[in-house]
């Protein structure tokens, strides 16, 4: 073991004591030699803001606080570790840290999705750290390569799946052939959705999670407004075995990439959604509560990186990477990468995304049904690749698998064969992503 540096102490406080906080702080007290010999000085817990202080929590007493606000600029205290979720609590604590002139590591998702900015420039008026690996697919490490190991490259696109919850339903649904309603509270029983899983079935979670990727890969502020979202809660178990029957499944994909403008200009598109996806594609074997972000980037060509994108200890081992990058700084006087937003590209609103797309329609089983469709689709320029009927009669199904197209001209095809008569109903429309064609 490393003989200590002789550096005076880092000292963490850590902003709550759940599933993520639990196991930093285990960490902490755990392996403090080992943390001591990788930072070059000793790193020692401060303090524990909580809520409450009630029960055996399972650390010392002294540590616990319910005062977050007095803990996060105490004087001892040098890296901030903020774990408790939410949005205007844990801003006024990060920015009260970071004007105090503490680093601070966090994992919070939802508040980085729309104030990274204001965070970034707090955090570089007193030059100290702001560190967030652990928002974006647990511990999977996607931001420190975005920010550092790609850092002279041009990324052109990421795209990915990052949320757990909902990787865990569709997968379920795929091998099952149960039914969305069935499948999500299955999920509840096992633990993988809360008890209100609105945030991860309807893609907000995925969305904060875009807007940050969005916002590293391509220099620019983006923000969860900025992303266009769609959830899984209207997928059905027809629609996943119609994506086998394309050699296909179906995944919640996050991306952002760069795009061309209808006036020529380069644009941002950050966009989350269930989509087909290829089985030969990498993120087709992404199954269960895993996660998979695929980055593409001039020199380097395509990289993927896949983990466990949630729980305890996936989520507090970035934490921690991030944490002990924070010490190193502060023993050895450097900084860490900082806020990069020169680029201040444009977001393209989702009318102009051109992609392939599934579209799947009851008709009635009669003579000109097909042309009669293909003629909707050409009047809008959208192109068929592939149709294919299913069953006779009035419950007669015609799936239709397009040619790129974009995304206000599908919208207006889909609105005009709902006004066919011999059209009952357009039963579900997703895209297809990840086909060479």
């Amino acid at each position: 073991m490393t003989e200590p540096s002789g550096n005076a102490a880092i000292g963490v406080a850590v902003l709550g004591l759940g599933n993520v906080g639990s196991e930093v702080v285990r960490i902490l007290r755990e392996h403090a030699r080992e943390l001591e010999a990788r930072v070059g000085a000793p790193v020692v817990l401060r303090g524990i803001a909580v809520r409450r202080i009630e029960g055996d929590r399972g650390v010392p007493a002294e540590l616990l606080t319910t005062d977050a606000d007095s803990l996060v600029t105490r004087a001892d205290v040098d890296i901030v570790v903020e774990v408790i979720g939410g949005i205007e609590v844990p801003r006024k604590l990060i920015l009260a840290a970071l004007n105090s002139g503490k680093s601070v590591v966090t994992a919070n998702k939802a508040l980085l999705a729309d104030y990274t900015g204001e965070l970034a420039e707090a955090a570089e008026n007193k030059r100290v750290d702001l560190y967030f690996e652990a928002a974006v697919a647990g511990a999977i490490p996607v931001i420190r390569p975005l920010t550092q190991s790609l850092a002279g490259d041009r990324v052109n696109k990421v795209a990915g799946i990052v949320n757990g919850t909902t990787n865990f339903i569709l997968s379920a649904m795929d091998e099952t052939g149960a039914d969305y309603a069935d499948t999500l509270a299955e999920a509840g029983r096992l633990g993988y959705a809360e008890a209100d899983p609105t945030a991860d079935v309807e893609g907000y979670d995925a969305a904060a999670k875009a807007a940050i990727l969005a916002s590293i890969a391509f220099h620019t502020r983006v923000t969860a407004a900025d992303v266009y979202r769609e959830g899984i809660s209207k997928i059905t178990s027809a629609d996943l075995e119609a994506a086998k029957s394309l050699n296909c499944t179906v995944k919640l994909l996050s991306i952002c990439e760069r795009v061309n403008g209808t006036d020529g200009s380069e644009r941002i598109s950050a966009r989350v959604y269930p989509a087909l996806v290829p089985l030969d594609h990498p993120l087709a074997s992404v199954n269960g509560a895993f996660n998979a972000v695929v980055v593409e980037a001039e020199a380097a060509g395509r990289l993927m990186f896949y983990g466990q994108g949630a729980g305890g200890s996936p989520t507090a081992s970035a934490v921690m990477g991030d944490l002990v990058m924070a010490a190193r700084n502060r023993v050895h006087g450097g900084r860490g990468p900082r806020e990069s937003k020169y680029a201040d590209l444009k977001i393209a609103p989702i009318g102009e995304i051109p992609t392939r797309y599934y579209v799947n329609m009851q008709v009635a089983d009669r003579a000109g049904v097909l042309s009669a469709v293909a003629a909707e689709f050409a009047k809008h320029d959208v192109s068929i690749s592939t149709v294919r009927q299913e069953g006779i009669g009035n419950g007669a199904g015609l799936i239709v698998v397009t040619h790129r197209a974009t995304d206000a001209a599908l919208s207006e095809t889909v609105a005009a064969l709902g006004k066919l008569e011999f059209v009952t109903a357009v039963t579900s429309v997703l895209r297809l992503e990840g086909s060479s064609e």
